[in-house]
């Protein structure tokens, strides 16, 4: 029985340092270090091609979907006017989600092209609602709280002239006027981590602040699922690659609080799960060798953290208290990590805000699969508190 247990114990804990160590140094050991121009992933803006001329560039519709956002759609809309990009190919589009208050209003006086009143159905099938209204030869999408940089969306647009990516996503940075959300640190991995999955072969997962799809590989899907996880993956399977462009740069305000963000990051995983169960992404059918090791690493090691954490801890329990020295002192690691999380309300340490946001994080996605079994996946959506 302690032999069974320790292999349990080592296969959890294995499996969780090689998704979030091992994993990232494979791809980054295995990604070429020279890309083509068209996928180009440097960071310093003069790295992009001239912008092609008004007469060549491809017509874009911008759409953002919007509730109860009358405190930034103006902005929004603004921003979206002043990218660097010609104005007759542009096309703004505003779709309003049942939203109760002015957004809509707003939206038009603000200058938008297309604004849409439709009756609250979430945010997937605002955006579906919109693309069918949509004329552009590819499709961006943005939150209503999200700035892009004037060339953002220039940016974009360079590497989908390579007629081998169908997805391609930017940078976002997170705005953090004090408050103790650790959000900042973790993106900056995860983006550090996408750059090396796009050269090497295409991301596992998007951005929905700021990214584009060719009008012909978009995809339209149901009002409970998300594209941040579904464009990449269906993009793959198309034939096409889905790609991260660090150099097309947004920045948006993040969720003040640790617990803030735990609660964003709950409904998210809700509609997560669906993807997982129901939308392929399991399927390595079309993906090749490497993307379908990729999905694997990424992704289901990554959902799969909640459930390898309780195993690892229990396990190890369950052999401490058989009388082993050594996973005495692995339980005792794991619970200094807890408490760490706990301690981290009174004494708010970097340290310990990190073991706060981890923690809370891995337990999102535990919580969010546990509510949609419970009671399924809502459509709707309302902005986090704090973002706007």
């Amino acid at each position: 029985m302690q032999t069974v247990l320790a292999i349990i114990f080592w296969a959890s804990a294995g499996a969780l340092v090689y998704a979030q160590f091992i994993y990232p140094l494979l791809v980054a050991a295995f990604a070429p270090r020279a890309v083509t121009a068209a996928s180009s992933h440097r960071d310093e803006p003069e790295a992009i091609s001239e912008p092609p001329h008004a007469t060549e560039a491809p017509s874009v519709s911008l759409i953002v979907a919007a509730y109860a956002e009358a405190g930034v759609i103006a902005a929004k809309v603004a921003n979206a006017l002043a990218l660097d990009y010609p104005r007759d190919k542009l096309q703004i589009i505003i779709a309003c989600d049942g939203s109760p208050d002015d957004t809509a209003r707003l939206a038009r006086e603000a200058g938008a092209d297309l604004v849409l009143e439709l009756p609250r159905g979430g945010k997937m099938r605002s955006q579906n609602e919109a693309v069918a209204e949509a004329r552009g030869e590819l499709l961006a999408f943005s939150d209503a709280n999200t700035m892009w940089e004037p060339d953002a969306l220039r940016r974009l647009v360079t590497v989908l002239q390579d007629q081998s990516v169908g997805y391609v996503c930017g940078r976002v940075t997170f705005i953090n006027e004090g408050g103790t959300n650790q959000e900042g640190v973790y993106w900056r991995y995860e983006m550090w981590l996408r750059e090396r999955e796009s050269r090497l072969r295409s991301v596992t997962a998007g951005n929905g602040a700021i990214y584009a799809v060719r009008a012909s590989t978009y995809k339209r899907i149901a009002p409970r699922w998300g594209h941040d996880l579904t464009l990449p993956f269906s993009n793959v399977k198309l034939g096409r690659r889905a790609l991260y462009e660090p150099s097309a740069r947004a920045s948006e305000t993040m969720v003040p609080s640790i617990e803030g963000e735990f609660r964003r990051k709950r409904r998210m995983m809700a509609f997560t799960w669906p993807i997982v169960f129901g939308e392929g992404m399991l399927s390595p059918r079309g993906y090749g060798l490497t993307y379908s090791w990729m999905i694997f690493s990424h992704r289901v090691l990554r959902y799969s953290a909640p459930m390898l954490h309780l195993v690892a801890l229990l396990s190890s329990l369950a052999l401490a208290i058989g009388g082993s020295t050594l996973y005495a002192v692995l339980l005792a690691a794991q619970a200094a990590l807890l408490l760490a999380a706990l301690l981290a309300r009174a004494v708010p340490l970097k340290p310990l805000l990190v073991a706060r946001y981890y923690v809370l994080t891995t337990l999102s996605i535990g919580l969010g699969l546990w509510d949609h079994l419970r009671h399924g996946t809502p459509a709707g959506w309302t902005p986090p508190e704090g973002t706007r």
